[in-house]
């Protein structure tokens, strides 16, 4: 068939979560039918905690979406000759290996999208059950914005590049749970629905979330002096929060060049306060990565929680499995210009010893205590999905010239970069953007995505080996495609 035809089988069943004081420290306890699991608000709850878990999957978030296969993709990381990966990064998209690692991905996200359409297809008829005020609002909202995020990144990985919206993959835009057949649709129409869904997302959670009120640090710790009805109101920093759709929302009109509304979305962000004056959002600094936090959780929207994010980064990052260059030149001089002040070029980074006595920079981004600390707010397990500094560089790139060029000085004086001179024009400020994302967004899977939206050349795309024929058009995994 020339037409996609996405066919989602019903869920018979959805995994109940047992809840404990850290909100996704759980497991899979026992499996309920759909009619009896909503049948309560703890239901619900389960439910929405299973589509985060569900994010945090290898195939999504946890891995793929974010350190691996996208990254393998901008050469991020070293490869062995004649593998799948180095063949991602020459864009060999009819290599079997990366053909499985696409689908993989593929999958996932619209297994994540099932879970959130089965709360959808029943919250509203069961809205009765919710005695809680303002929790309806909570899960309704929360569910959209994570059916909104991986829509986004389907498109955005898949999809056409912005720039031709024509040329390339129509997708499914799924809005509900059944065995019905859901077609691809244009791109303007995916774009229509994927922006209705964080409207109607805003809308539910502008008055009710919890994140309006209270800083980042009390929701990190909720307690009785809170008017929360419960903790599941608490760690609004690693739930699709109300700042997390705005900043979704920028992420969102950027890539469907709306500057404007990315910019007042962004914005909105960057100058959010408490309720004492503070900002509810802050960009890190060396302070906090001398106390350990790499991945500066203070900048996170919206992050993942990942208990075992320790383990992880042994596996993937110690042991030098992923690492990048065996001389300083590659980091310090390719990736951040030889600075000799940005805090990521002198401290995020580290030179090991491999097994065969050779050497290897590996990123530090994910390092973390395996100890679970008394004080959450020094628990730094967490994958970034959106930070404020995607905010400051989206700012900085849908502004006027003058305010975008400060934007982009306030984002480099927190990673303590001079700028001896500023960019000359507005051509300039976005070429200057665009190796920020490089720098910024290592290992977190953002920098492909950069690239593709400006469909930038291969003189731009830094690490892309010479070999490669730059290809942003990503094939649907094969059984899609046909």
């Amino acid at each position: 068939m020339k037409n996609l035809k996405l066919i989602l089988t019903a869920l018979l069943s959805i995994v109940l979560l047992a809840s404990c004081k850290k909100y996704l420290e759980v497991t899979p306890k026992t499996q309920m039918p759909q009619d009896l699991l909503f049948s309560t608000e703890g239901g619900f709850k389960d439910a929405l905690t299973g589509a985060y878990i569900q994010m945090n999957h290898k195939d999504a978030y946890g891995a793929a979406l974010t350190q691996t296969t996208i990254e393998a993709i901008t050469s991020s990381w070293d490869v062995t000759a004649n593998t799948s990966a180095q063949r991602m990064g020459l864009f060999t998209y009819t290599d079997q290996g990366v053909q499985d690692s696409l689908a993989s991905i593929f999958a996932q996200q619209y297994k994540i999208i099932s879970s959130v359409n089965a709360i959808l297809g029943q919250i509203d008829t069961k809205k009765n059950v919710f005695a809680t005020p303002g929790l309806y609002e909570l899960i309704k909202g929360e569910a959209l914005a994570i059916r909104a995020y991986c829509h986004l990144d389907i498109l955005r990985l898949f999809g056409p590049i912005p720039t031709a919206p024509t040329v390339g993959n129509n997708l499914a835009y799924v809005t509900t749970l059944s065995k019905n057949i859901n077609n691809r649709v244009a791109f303007t129409a995916f774009q229509t629905a994927l922006l209705k869904d964080l409207a109607d997302a805003e809308a539910l959670l502008k008055d009710t979330d919890p994140i309006t009120k209270y800083s980042i640090v009390q929701l990190k710790a909720p307690s009785s002096s809170l008017a929360l009805p419960d903790t599941y109101f608490g760690y609004r920093d690693i739930r699709m929060n109300y700042y997390a759709v705005k900043a979704l929302q920028a992420r969102a009109q950027l890539w469907f060049n709306n500057p404007q509304q990315a910019y007042l979305c962004a914005k909105e962000i960057i100058d959010a306060k408490n309720t004492d004056g503070t900002n509810k959002f802050n960009l890190g600094g060396s302070a906090d990565f001398a106390a350990g936090d790499f991945v500066l959780t203070k900048e996170h929207i919206f992050g993942l929680y990942d208990f075992n994010m320790f383990n992880k980064y042994t596996q993937r990052y110690a042991n030098g499995t992923f690492r990048k260059g065996t001389t300083a030149t590659t980091i310090t001089n390719q990736l951040y210009g030889n600075t000799g002040t940005d805090i990521r070029e002198s401290s995020l980074w580290e030179l090991i010893t491999l097994p065969n006595t050779s050497k290897a920079y590996i990123i530090k981004k994910y390092r973390t205590s395996d100890l679970q600390p008394t004080d959450n707010t020094k628990d730094y397990k967490q994958i970034p999905m959106l930070r404020l500094s995607e905010m400051y560089l989206i700012a900085a790139e849908t502004a006027s010239y003058a305010e975008g060029v400060e934007y982009l000085r306030q984002f480099r004086v927190a990673r303590n970069v001079g700028q001896s001179s500023q960019p000359a024009n507005t051509a300039a400020l976005q070429i200057e953007v665009l190796k920020e994302y490089r720098k910024e967004f290592y290992a977190e899977g953002q920098g492909f995505f950069a690239y593709k939206r400006v469909n930038a050349p291969k003189a731009s795309f830094l690490f892309v080996p010479s070999a490669a024929t730059l290809n942003y058009l990503l094939p649907l995994p094969y059984m899609e495609s046909i």
